[in-house]
């Protein structure tokens, strides 16, 4: 019981010299090299004036609300940077599949121009040996490079 008699007069105790700080007066004078000063006790000298202070009750619920919109802006502020950074990832990988296609595209055509150069085309065999093509297969071999070409070359 006493230690809340205790505390109680403690809690009057400091409401009330932070009561007396708060209506304490604000001292501005000027010294002789024109510097302005200000203080909360008077300097003696003969320009000194006293400055008015006011204040406002802070209202929480503006607080809250800034605060709250603070939060909001914040969030908005996020979601753009992901945003960007996804958009980013998406074009880096769109450019990393067009420069692919375009490796795909002159690996075909340097193929057709060998098709086109050869007198004979040949494949190897399991046993490493060349088996020449003979003209409908060279035909058909190069239909496909062309096809190829066509899917890979045309965008």
């Amino acid at each position: 019981m006493n230690s809340k008699r205790l505390l109680l007069a403690f809690a009057v105790f400091a409401l009330t010299v932070s009561g007396g700080a708060m209506a304490s007066e604000i001292y501005k004078w000027v010294d002789d090299q024109g510097n302005v000063h200000y203080g909360d006790r008077p300097s003696g000298d003969a320009g000194i004036e006293i400055v008015a202070l006011t204040y406002l009750r802070t209202n929480p619920s503006s607080v809250q609300e800034r605060v709250a919109a603070q939060g909001e802006t914040q969030a908005a502020r996020e979601e753009k940077r992901t945003a960007a950074a996804e958009e980013k990832k998406a074009a880096a990988e769109e450019a990393a599949k067009a420069a692919e296609k375009q490796q795909k595209c002159e690996g075909y055509r340097a193929r057709l121009e060998t098709y086109v150069q050869s007198r004979r085309l040949y494949r190897e065999d399991a046993n490493g040996e060349r088996v020449y093509l003979d003209e409908g297969q060279t035909n058909a071999a190069r239909k496909r490079v062309e096809d190829l070409i066509a899917e890979n070359c045309n965008s």
